[in-house]
């Protein structure tokens, strides 16, 4: 297992890459958006790590930790998987768990008592890992853009679109009263 240092961050970036293609980014954006500062930001934060694992001579996964409290009121660090990839060919052979466990020695190092991971609830394999491994739900988190809050919250939805939403739904209705009548 290897912290990743400037000397690394060509090797991490590679991966990361292909990563984000594997999990539906085109190429192009994936190499675009990896390029520049973002992975030399992340390795300046005192919050942030990055490690890499090597199989032989080649580097075939990496994890990506943060730190911070499990909840704003809490003082108690909590070490964050932030992200694990592991190249397919290497899957299944125990390097996630390698990986996680660079996660438990960071976490005693910063006296954090809890290691937290938000897992994608469709990736049923990634979710089955993590309970193997002892994790339990904690939350689910739901996530939308600022200015749709903002609309939701203003009341400022376009009246044109509620009511296309209603129609559609309406429509939707009839439709599947329709079927069921001609079904029997």
């Amino acid at each position: 297992m290897s912290e990743v240092t400037p000397e690394l961050e060509s090797e991490f970036t590679e991966l990361w890459t292909q990563a984000r293609v594997e999990a539906g980014a085109t190429e192009e954006w994936a190499v675009r958006s990896s390029t520049g500062e973002r992975v030399s930001e992340a390795l300046r934060r005192p919050d942030v790590r990055l490690y890499l694992a090597r199989s032989g001579e080649r580097f075939v996964g990496y994890v990506v930790l943060t730190q911070s409290p499990l909840s704003g009121l809490s003082e108690t660090p909590t070490v964050w998987i932030d992200q694990v990839y592991v190249v397919p060919s290497a899957r299944r052979g125990g390097v996630a768990k390698a990986l996680l466990s660079t996660a438990t020695r960071y976490a005693d190092e910063i006296g954090a008592d809890q290691v937290a991971s938000c897992v994608p609830a469709e990736q049923k394999e990634s979710n089955r890992f993590y309970a193997r491994l002892g994790f339990s739900q904690y939350v689910v988190r739901r996530v939308t853009t600022t200015a749709n809050l903002r609309r939701r919250l203003t009341g400022a939805q376009n009246d044109a679109s509620v009511q296309t939403v209603h129609l559609r739904r309406s429509l939707r209705a009839r439709a599947a009263r329709s079927s069921a009548r001609f079904a029997r």
